[in-house]
């Protein structure tokens, strides 16, 4: 099984939080706490099956992606920022 671990950054003046060099959900907020709550909402949601994620790579295109219940990744939210 495999393993994806959110980490919270700093990001153009406010908080993000990412995954394998993804940014995920709001790129700028301006809370940290904020933007932890939207990365321990997308752990949730990976843990339930066939979830479409959206997501946006590196060069700034969005795309969803979804997952068989079989394969869900083990998640957890890392927030040594």
């Amino acid at each position: 099984m495999s393993h994806v671990t959110y980490k919270i950054v700093q990001h153009d003046g406010g908080w993000a939080y990412t995954a394998d060099g993804v940014f995920f959900g709001t790129l700028r907020d301006p809370c940290r706490s904020t933007c932890r709550r939207q990365a321990r909402r997308r752990r949730a949601a990976r843990a339930r099956p066939n979830r479409g994620d959206r997501i946006r790579t590196a060069d700034g295109k969005w795309h969803t992606e979804t997952a068989a219940g079989s394969d869900r990744p083990e998640t957890d939210v890392e927030d040594k920022a």
